[in-house]
């Protein structure tokens, strides 16, 4: 069986720092990725990989908020590689669960009760099982820019615009500024299908075209203006 001691060595020539030369395929597989699953199991806690929006983000989680007891730069790494390439992506086809709200569900952020506009909900899921349903992606995105501990988010749900089935919030597209509104007037209207959504930003007047990670702050609120 080969060692921890033995991986750390062959892997430190060719992969001294994940962002400074992006390893080949073939590092990747044979020598990066069984290195930071090794390492995953015996040195860290559970982590979703899928509640990160850049690989960038995981890593600095990984490093700010203790989740692996490491320190050496190789080992997070070959972690984050492994989480982000291997782990990740494992999950993408899951079966995500459906955006179910209650009659008594308000939003955090305006206070509307939120199951009567079902087209446009969308919910945050935290690790401790709690969660909040918004009347709309711009309110939730709000709650998210504000105060939130984005270490503690477990899932963010949104519903497609066309087919309405749950998806995955951090993984869609979202058309900003087009000529249909939501409960609280312009939305961020999002899409699993990038082509979907650029076909509905032509058709209906979109003024972008945004991938969760691209939304900003300042692109959320002006939507009120």
């Amino acid at each position: 069986m080969v060692s921890l001691q033995s991986l750390f060595f062959v892997t430190f020539v060719t992969f001294t720092t994940l962002f400074a030369a992006e390893p080949s395929e073939a590092v990747k597989i044979k020598k990066i990725y069984p290195m930071g699953e090794k390492i995953y199991t015996q040195k860290c806690q559970e982590i979703n990989p899928n509640s990160y929006a850049t690989l960038h983000e995981l890593k600095n989680a990984i490093q700010t908020n203790a989740l692996c007891s490491l320190q050496n730069e190789t080992h997070i790494n070959a972690v984050t590689l492994y989480l982000w390439d291997i782990k990740r992506v494992a999950t993408v086809g899951e079966t995500l669960p459906e955006i179910i709200v209650h009659k008594e569900d308000k939003c955090p952020i305006c206070g509307m009760y939120v199951y009567k506009y079902p087209r446009w909900a969308a919910q945050i899921f935290f690790k401790d099982k709690t969660h909040h349903s918004f009347d709309g992606m711009k309110d939730l995105m709000k709650f998210y820019f504000g105060d939130t501990k984005k270490e503690n988010i477990e899932m963010i749900l949104v519903r497609d615009y066309y087919s309405q089935k749950s998806i995955n919030a951090k993984s869609a597209f979202y058309v900003l500024g087009s000529d249909i509104y939501g409960p609280m007037g312009e939305e961020l209207i999002a899409f699993a299908n990038e082509e979907e959504a650029k076909n509905f930003s032509k058709d209906h007047k979109g003024k972008k075209l945004l991938h969760f990670k691209e939304l900003h702050k300042e692109e959320v609120y002006k939507l009120d203006e």
